[in-house]
């Protein structure tokens, strides 16, 4: 039986075991110590790697770890130089089991890549899509992260999100300043203490509650909204200007192109 556990790392980080009762898989090791730590604890082996983008706070344990690793470590092409198996939009691969198919991201960085598996509903998605909210584009272009997010939409309703970092209290704050009569959102944020206070996180989420209640996956339902339109300026204008742009095809007030960014969803 496969189990899915995180693992804390940094102030905010997640690193996620795909776990069997002898062996471990390890999705984006930031630190090493908590891996370690934890195969101690347990007494198991590291089978495989994961690995959805280069930076650091995902990749820097993984000096420690590849030399007790029995299988592969898996990553996207031109990216992290560890990577001993590169893998881009399409290919498969299998670990512990259990088949995953690979979903090019590109936006958060342009390596970026995600980790899906249908049959179990799993999806690995580093820091493309957040509970409640998405990354912040350091390397690509606004484009390629609209259409990541549209991919990721495009998953079933049941899939269930396994991202890089705990945002999700900051990023609800957020979504209901965007929309403040959405009910699903409004519950989702009054239950988010309890949540974190009874299991420690607020993840795994899911594709259906993300359409439901992530403004960076309802452009379609909010694009016309001139109040939300407004409210873009609370965040890095930019980041959801461009969205907005890209889907109602029409430009934006020039007034809001000289208001300064920032917040909660755009993060790294």
């Amino acid at each position: 039986m496969i189990n899915i556990k995180p693992l804390k790392a940094y102030t905010d980080n997640y690193i996620w075991l795909l776990e069997t009762n002898e062996e471990v898989s390890v999705v984006d090791p930031g630190d090493a110590k908590p891996v370690l730590d934890y195969l101690s604890k347990t007494n198991k082996n590291i089978r495989d790697i994961f690995i959805t983008h280069h930076h650091f706070d995902h990749t820097a344990g993984v000096p420690e770890l590849e030399n007790i690793i029995s299988g592969s470590i898996y990553g996207p092409k031109n990216s992290y130089e560890l990577i001993n198996e590169k893998v881009t939009q399409g290919d498969t691969l299998s670990s512990l089991g259990i088949k995953f198919e690979i979903i090019e991201v590109p936006g958060h960085t342009l390596d970026h890549i995600a980790f899906y598996n249908e049959e179990n509903d799993i999806l690995f998605c580093g820091d493309t899509l957040f509970a409640g909210g998405c990354g912040r584009v350091f390397e690509g272009t606004f484009d390629q992260m609209f259409e990541s997010l549209n991919k990721l939409k495009q998953l079933p309703d049941s899939t269930q999100i396994y991202c890089g970092h705990e945002y999700t209290k900051s990023n609800l704050l957020f979504s209901v300043e965007v929309e403040p009569k959405n009910n699903d959102l409004i519950m989702r944020n009054t239950e988010i203490d309890n949540l974190l206070t009874e299991h420690g996180s607020s993840l795994p989420s899911s594709i259906g509650l993300e359409k439901k209640t992530n403004p960076f996956l309802r452009c379609d339902v909010l694009g016309d909204n001139m109040q939300f339109i407004k409210k873009i300026g609370l965040i890095n204008l930019f980041m959801f200007f461009r969205f907005n742009f890209l889907l109602i095809r029409k430009p934006l007030s020039t007034s809001l192109l000289t208001c300064h960014s920032f917040h909660f969803s755009i993060n790294s």
